[in-house]
């Protein structure tokens, strides 16, 4: 898995593996275990689509959806100080505008009172049923206006009308109405009246259709969201100390193998009995090493999650789900207000990358040597 939201998909096919390796469901015996994920895969991908699952957290939003104290005042704040805000979802416009005024208010509201969508004024544009990611990828996709009051749709002519609005085309448009359904980014680069995709940071919770899909495609700076990291930063910090025993070990394990490569380059006599002693000497501490290793490698990951492991690693290595977050997110975090704690003029900067020759070179014990070494 390399995507939280396969999380969902993961249980179930788990919870179909086992029944059918029980043996005790008959409709499973004649499924291989292909066909079930494709069944799992094309269920789930349905109650997204027709709405079982949000209608059920339009229905009790306070159950589901976590309400964050630090939204509200965090957008206010950046509309105040200039900064261009926008909402970009896949959602259609009746659970948008629900979900939107529980977080707005912190409650759930009427049907009279949910109309009045007070929450329209933290943002510049409005963007639901998206389709992303195609919404990313295909320029042919149109733009709907929508009445918020009823939710009825709206035709328009999108890039087109803008420019046909002469100057100040953008800000004409969005006066006659600044929610929209569909689309593609050309118009919402219109509407923002930007021309370069590194001015417009996205801040999505999907690593595939939010992050990469923006960033590789179009060029936009990412903030992936994951609420997991809080959890995850709390177990590492807890057990630092074992981490820091593990990689104690693991460089002495390395300047044990360095120390048997530099001794049997020095002997003069490798069959010498004194010299094997020596050598098989080295060899069971190191065994001893890698069997210590192990039980600590897995007290750590058990740390985290007893069959998962931790989220970020895979062994000593990082995971394929770190290796895409670190790779494609420009910045991550655990909850979108968290950039409310940053002014509006702040900059993120990359960090500096070094491979491991660079990171040999840069401990203080190193010396580099130009040599010749097979003349």
């Amino acid at each position: 898995m390399d995507t939280l939201f396969q999380f969902v998909d993961a249980h179930l096919f788990a919870s179909l593996i086992e029944l059918k390796d029980q043996g005790e469901h008959d409709a499973l015996d004649f499924k291989t275990y292909e066909e079930m994920y494709k069944h799992v895969r094309e269920c789930v991908d349905l109650c997204h689509r027709d709405g079982v699952i949000k209608d059920e957290v339009a229905r009790e939003p306070d159950k589901y959806i976590v309400h964050d104290k630090g939204l509200i005042p965090m957008l206010q704040r950046y509309r105040r100080a200039g900064v261009k805000v926008f909402l970009l979802t896949n959602s259609l416009w009746e659970y948008t505008s629900t979900a939107m005024n529980y977080l707005y208010h912190g409650k759930r509201l009427d049907d009279a009172e949910q109309k009045k969508n007070e929450w329209l004024e933290l943002f510049d544009l409005v963007i639901v049923g998206s389709c992303k990611p195609a919404y990313m990828l295909d320029p042919y996709l149109n733009l709907f206006r929508i009445n918020p009051a009823d939710g009825t749709l709206k035709n328009t002519d999108g890039v087109y009308e803008i420019d046909a609005l002469g100057p100040n085309g953008a800000l004409k448009f969005l006066e006659m109405g600044k929610v929209f359904q569909g689309g593609n980014w050309l118009h919402l680069h219109a509407m923002l009246e930007t021309e370069a995709g590194e001015e417009i940071l996205y801040v999505g919770d999907h690593l595939y259709s939010d992050v990469l899909r923006s960033k590789r495609t179009l060029g936009w700076r990412s903030a992936f969201i994951m609420p997991e990291l809080e959890e995850e930063m709390r177990v590492f910090n807890e057990n630092l100390p074992l981490a820091k025993q593990i990689s104690s070990l693991r460089q002495l394990r390395d300047e044990l193998a360095l120390y048997g490569e530099e001794f049997r380059f020095s002997s003069d006599d490798l069959d010498a009995v004194k010299v094997q002693e020596t050598l098989t000497q080295l060899q069971q501490e190191d065994v001893l090493l890698k069997e210590k290793l192990t039980a600590m490698a897995k007290q750590w990951h058990a740390a985290f999650h007893p069959v998962w492991g931790a989220m970020f690693n895979a062994g000593y290595q990082d995971s394929r789900f770190a290796f895409y977050v670190q790779n494609y997110a420009c910045l991550y975090t655990s909850r979108a207000t968290n950039l409310g704690l940053a002014s509006t003029a702040r900059s993120f900067r990359t960090s500096l990358e070094i491979l491991p020759h660079d990171r040999l070179l840069a401990t203080p014990d190193s010396e580099f040597v130009e040599i010749a070494p097979w003349d």
